[in-house]
Protein backbone atom coordinates (compact mmCIF):
# COMPACT_ATOMS: atom_id res chain seq x y z
CA UNK A 1 0.00 0.00 0.00
CA UNK A 2 1.91 3.48 -1.42
CA UNK A 3 0.11 6.40 -0.59
CA UNK A 4 1.00 9.73 -1.92
CA UNK A 5 1.94 12.29 0.37
CA UNK A 6 -1.15 14.58 -0.09
CA UNK A 7 -3.24 11.06 0.31
CA UNK A 8 -1.59 10.05 3.32
CA UNK A 9 -1.78 13.62 5.13
CA UNK A 10 -6.20 13.00 4.45
CA UNK A 11 -6.17 9.49 5.63
CA UNK A 12 -4.13 9.79 8.47
CA UNK A 13 -6.23 13.18 9.38
CA UNK A 14 -9.21 11.62 8.53
CA UNK A 15 -10.37 13.98 5.84
CA UNK A 16 -11.78 11.33 3.93
CA UNK A 17 -14.20 10.87 6.61
CA UNK A 18 -15.91 12.38 9.77
CA UNK A 19 -13.92 11.13 12.65
CA UNK A 20 -11.41 14.04 12.91
CA UNK A 21 -13.94 16.77 12.41
CA UNK A 22 -15.89 15.12 15.09
CA UNK A 23 -13.01 14.86 17.81
CA UNK A 24 -11.87 18.25 16.73
CA UNK A 25 -12.60 19.73 19.40
CA UNK A 26 -11.03 16.92 21.70
CA UNK A 27 -7.89 17.04 19.67
CA UNK A 28 -7.73 20.91 20.79
CA UNK A 29 -8.02 19.77 23.83
CA UNK A 30 -5.31 17.41 23.50
CA UNK A 31 -2.52 19.57 22.57
CA UNK A 32 -3.83 22.20 25.18
CA UNK A 33 -0.85 22.51 26.98
CA UNK A 34 1.25 23.11 24.15
CA UNK A 35 -0.93 25.86 21.92
CA UNK A 36 0.51 28.27 24.71
CA UNK A 37 4.28 27.25 24.17
CA UNK A 38 4.09 27.04 20.77
CA UNK A 39 2.22 30.73 21.03
CA UNK A 40 5.42 31.74 22.76
CA UNK A 41 8.10 30.56 20.75
CA UNK A 42 6.38 31.73 17.51
CA UNK A 43 6.68 35.41 19.64
CA UNK A 44 4.10 37.00 16.91
CA UNK A 45 3.76 40.80 17.37
CA UNK A 46 0.60 42.98 15.90
CA UNK A 47 0.82 43.86 12.52
CA UNK A 48 2.89 40.45 11.32
CA UNK A 49 2.12 38.63 8.53
CA UNK A 50 1.50 34.70 9.48
CA UNK A 51 0.86 31.54 7.56
CA UNK A 52 -0.72 28.76 9.56
CA UNK A 53 0.48 25.34 7.50
CA UNK A 54 -1.87 22.10 8.31
CA UNK A 55 -4.37 24.20 10.06
CA UNK A 56 -6.97 21.92 10.38
CA UNK A 57 -10.13 23.68 12.18
CA UNK A 58 -8.35 26.51 12.90
CA UNK A 59 -7.76 26.68 16.59
CA UNK A 60 -3.28 27.59 15.90
CA UNK A 61 -4.91 29.61 13.47
CA UNK A 62 -7.25 31.85 15.39
CA UNK A 63 -4.69 32.30 18.34
CA UNK A 64 -2.32 33.58 15.94
CA UNK A 65 -5.19 36.24 14.28
CA UNK A 66 -5.75 37.47 17.55
CA UNK A 67 -2.20 38.38 18.61
CA UNK A 68 -1.53 39.25 14.90
CA UNK A 69 -4.19 41.76 14.36
CA UNK A 70 -4.31 43.76 12.11
CA UNK A 71 -1.66 41.76 10.25
CA UNK A 72 -3.27 38.99 8.06
CA UNK A 73 -3.40 35.32 8.86
CA UNK A 74 -3.69 32.29 5.95
CA UNK A 75 -4.41 28.74 7.16
CA UNK A 76 -3.85 25.91 4.72
CA UNK A 77 -5.05 22.60 4.91
CA UNK A 78 -6.20 19.73 2.63
CA UNK A 79 -9.06 18.82 4.39
CA UNK A 80 -11.95 21.10 2.64
CA UNK A 81 -14.49 19.93 5.38
CA UNK A 82 -12.22 20.77 8.04
CA UNK A 83 -11.68 24.38 6.72
CA UNK A 84 -15.48 24.80 6.44
CA UNK A 85 -15.85 24.33 9.93
CA UNK A 86 -12.65 26.84 10.41
CA UNK A 87 -14.36 29.59 8.76
CA UNK A 88 -17.57 28.90 10.77
CA UNK A 89 -15.34 29.55 14.40
CA UNK A 90 -13.41 32.05 13.00
CA UNK A 91 -16.77 34.16 12.08
CA UNK A 92 -18.30 33.10 15.27
CA UNK A 93 -14.87 35.08 16.82
CA UNK A 94 -14.87 37.65 14.98
CA UNK A 95 -11.74 37.53 13.48
CA UNK A 96 -11.99 39.16 10.78
CA UNK A 97 -8.24 39.15 9.70
CA UNK A 98 -8.37 35.19 9.59
CA UNK A 99 -8.94 33.54 6.23
CA UNK A 100 -8.00 29.69 4.88
CA UNK A 101 -7.80 28.42 1.46
CA UNK A 102 -7.83 24.51 0.95
CA UNK A 103 -4.11 24.29 -0.56
CA UNK A 104 -0.76 21.76 -0.11
CA UNK A 105 1.94 23.70 1.22
CA UNK A 106 4.59 21.82 -0.74
CA UNK A 107 3.55 23.12 -3.79
CA UNK A 108 0.83 25.63 -4.10
CA UNK A 109 1.69 29.29 -5.31
CA UNK A 110 1.93 31.04 -2.31
CA UNK A 111 2.89 35.02 -3.25
CA UNK A 112 6.51 35.32 -2.85
CA UNK A 113 8.13 37.09 0.51
CA UNK A 114 4.45 37.84 1.79
CA UNK A 115 4.76 36.71 5.33
CA UNK A 116 6.83 37.35 8.34
CA UNK A 117 6.00 33.74 10.05
CA UNK A 118 5.36 30.44 9.01
CA UNK A 119 4.12 28.26 11.76
CA UNK A 120 2.45 24.85 11.74
CA UNK A 121 1.48 22.73 15.30
CA UNK A 122 1.62 18.95 13.61
CA UNK A 123 1.28 19.59 10.09
CA UNK A 124 4.63 18.94 8.07
CA UNK A 125 5.52 15.64 9.02
CA UNK A 126 3.41 14.19 5.83
CA UNK A 127 5.56 16.03 2.70
CA UNK A 128 6.57 13.91 0.43
CA UNK A 129 9.41 15.89 -0.91
CA UNK A 130 10.55 17.58 2.89
CA UNK A 131 13.46 19.82 1.22
CA UNK A 132 11.09 20.98 -1.69
CA UNK A 133 8.11 21.19 0.50
CA UNK A 134 10.10 24.07 3.27
CA UNK A 135 11.85 25.45 0.50
CA UNK A 136 8.42 26.68 -0.94
CA UNK A 137 7.38 27.85 2.30
CA UNK A 138 10.40 29.42 2.95
CA UNK A 139 10.25 31.50 -0.47
CA UNK A 140 6.50 32.39 1.00
CA UNK A 141 8.68 34.23 4.06
CA UNK A 142 10.46 38.33 3.49
CA UNK A 143 14.12 37.92 4.02
CA UNK A 144 14.77 37.70 7.98
CA UNK A 145 11.39 35.50 8.08
CA UNK A 146 10.66 33.20 10.82
CA UNK A 147 9.80 29.10 10.66
CA UNK A 148 8.30 27.96 13.94
CA UNK A 149 6.76 24.12 13.80
CA UNK A 150 5.68 21.81 16.28
CA UNK A 151 6.53 17.97 15.38
CA UNK A 152 6.58 14.91 17.12
CA UNK A 153 9.72 13.06 18.80
CA UNK A 154 10.51 9.94 17.85
CA UNK A 155 7.31 6.93 19.21
CA UNK A 156 9.62 5.30 21.74
CA UNK A 157 9.38 8.81 23.75
CA UNK A 158 5.82 9.00 23.24
CA UNK A 159 4.02 6.79 25.90
CA UNK A 160 0.26 7.32 23.84
CA UNK A 161 2.27 6.18 20.54
CA UNK A 162 4.03 2.80 21.80
CA UNK A 163 1.24 1.97 24.31
CA UNK A 164 -1.28 2.16 21.35
CA UNK A 165 0.95 -0.08 18.73
CA UNK A 166 1.65 -2.55 21.55
CA UNK A 167 -2.06 -2.88 22.33
CA UNK A 168 -2.67 -3.69 18.48
CA UNK A 169 0.27 -5.20 17.57
CA UNK A 170 0.84 -8.00 20.20
CA UNK A 171 -0.42 -11.02 18.75
CA UNK A 172 0.73 -9.66 14.89
CA UNK A 173 3.64 -7.56 13.84
CA UNK A 174 2.64 -4.94 11.41
CA UNK A 175 3.69 -5.32 7.70
CA UNK A 176 6.87 -2.63 6.38
CA UNK A 177 4.40 -0.75 4.41
CA UNK A 178 2.05 -0.61 7.02
CA UNK A 179 4.58 0.35 9.43
CA UNK A 180 6.01 2.88 7.05
CA UNK A 181 2.56 4.75 7.14
CA UNK A 182 2.12 4.43 10.82
CA UNK A 183 5.37 6.17 11.63
CA UNK A 184 4.79 8.82 9.05
CA UNK A 185 3.99 11.68 12.03
CA UNK A 186 7.52 10.96 13.70
CA UNK A 187 9.17 11.50 10.06
CA UNK A 188 10.47 14.94 11.98
CA UNK A 189 11.89 13.26 15.25
CA UNK A 190 15.35 13.31 14.24
CA UNK A 191 17.37 16.42 14.91
CA UNK A 192 19.92 15.89 12.81
CA UNK A 193 17.79 14.63 9.84
CA UNK A 194 15.36 18.31 10.31
CA UNK A 195 18.73 20.36 10.38
CA UNK A 196 19.63 18.63 7.39
CA UNK A 197 16.10 19.17 5.26
CA UNK A 198 16.36 23.12 6.45
CA UNK A 199 19.53 23.72 5.39
CA UNK A 200 18.81 22.03 2.26
CA UNK A 201 15.34 24.21 1.65
CA UNK A 202 17.57 27.39 2.14
CA UNK A 203 16.99 28.05 6.06
CA UNK A 204 19.44 29.47 8.47
CA UNK A 205 19.86 29.25 12.80
CA UNK A 206 17.99 26.27 13.28
CA UNK A 207 17.57 25.48 16.91
CA UNK A 208 15.55 23.03 18.93
CA UNK A 209 13.13 23.02 22.21
CA UNK A 210 12.54 19.83 24.12
CA UNK A 211 8.79 19.93 25.36
CA UNK A 212 7.63 17.00 27.49
CA UNK A 213 3.92 17.59 28.13
CA UNK A 214 0.86 15.11 28.69
CA UNK A 215 -0.76 13.99 26.04
CA UNK A 216 -4.65 14.26 26.36
CA UNK A 217 -6.94 11.26 24.74
CA UNK A 218 -10.25 12.15 25.88
CA UNK A 219 -11.95 12.96 29.60
CA UNK A 220 -12.75 9.01 30.34
CA UNK A 221 -11.29 5.92 29.18
CA UNK A 222 -15.06 5.32 26.90
CA UNK A 223 -14.26 8.20 24.73
CA UNK A 224 -10.40 7.65 24.65
CA UNK A 225 -10.74 4.39 22.92
CA UNK A 226 -13.11 5.56 20.59
CA UNK A 227 -11.07 8.66 19.76
CA UNK A 228 -8.11 6.09 19.21
CA UNK A 229 -10.19 3.01 17.40
CA UNK A 230 -11.66 5.42 14.99
CA UNK A 231 -8.26 6.83 13.84
CA UNK A 232 -7.02 5.63 10.37
CA UNK A 233 -3.72 3.91 11.35
CA UNK A 234 -6.04 1.44 14.30
CA UNK A 235 -8.55 0.61 11.76
CA UNK A 236 -5.57 -0.39 9.22
CA UNK A 237 -3.47 -2.43 12.18
CA UNK A 238 -6.77 -4.10 12.82
CA UNK A 239 -7.40 -5.27 9.55
CA UNK A 240 -4.18 -7.34 9.56
CA UNK A 241 -5.25 -9.69 12.32
CA UNK A 242 -8.19 -12.19 12.58
CA UNK A 243 -11.45 -11.40 14.04
CA UNK A 244 -10.77 -13.42 16.86
CA UNK A 245 -6.89 -11.30 17.13
CA UNK A 246 -8.98 -8.08 16.72
CA UNK A 247 -11.19 -8.52 19.47
CA UNK A 248 -8.52 -9.23 21.58
CA UNK A 249 -6.53 -6.31 20.65
CA UNK A 250 -9.80 -3.78 21.04
CA UNK A 251 -9.86 -5.47 24.70
CA UNK A 252 -6.13 -4.44 24.91
CA UNK A 253 -6.59 -1.26 23.89
CA UNK A 254 -9.75 -0.46 26.30
CA UNK A 255 -7.60 -1.91 29.42
CA UNK A 256 -4.54 1.19 28.37
CA UNK A 257 -7.27 3.88 28.02
CA UNK A 258 -8.75 2.49 31.25
CA UNK A 259 -5.23 2.46 33.05
CA UNK A 260 -4.23 6.30 31.85
CA UNK A 261 -7.80 7.56 32.87
CA UNK A 262 -6.70 9.82 35.60
CA UNK A 263 -10.10 11.46 36.35
CA UNK A 264 -9.60 14.51 34.59
CA UNK A 265 -8.46 12.84 31.31
CA UNK A 266 -7.00 9.77 29.45
CA UNK A 267 -3.40 10.99 30.18
CA UNK A 268 -0.49 10.04 28.17
CA UNK A 269 3.37 10.86 28.54
CA UNK A 270 4.24 12.47 25.42
CA UNK A 271 7.99 14.46 23.77
CA UNK A 272 7.45 16.89 20.79
CA UNK A 273 10.18 19.64 19.63
CA UNK A 274 9.55 22.93 19.09
CA UNK A 275 11.49 23.56 15.91
CA UNK A 276 12.41 27.66 15.00
CA UNK A 277 14.47 28.27 12.07
CA UNK A 278 14.86 31.39 10.13
CA UNK A 279 15.03 32.52 6.33
CA UNK A 280 18.10 34.68 5.74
Amino acid sequence: MELSNVEEYAVWNGAAGAHRLRYQAQDDEEVGTLQPLLRAATAIQPGERVLDVGCGTGQSTRDAGRVAAPGPVLGVDLSAGMLDRARELTADAGLDNVRYEQADAQVHRFEPESFDLAMSRFGVMFFGDPVAAFGNIGRALRPGGRLVIMVWQSRERNEWATAIREALTAEAAATPDVRAAVDSPFSLADPSTVTGILHAAGFADVAFQDVNEPNHLGPDARSAYEFVRGLWSTGTLLERLTPEQAERACDRLRAVMASHDTGQGVLFDSRVWIVSARRP
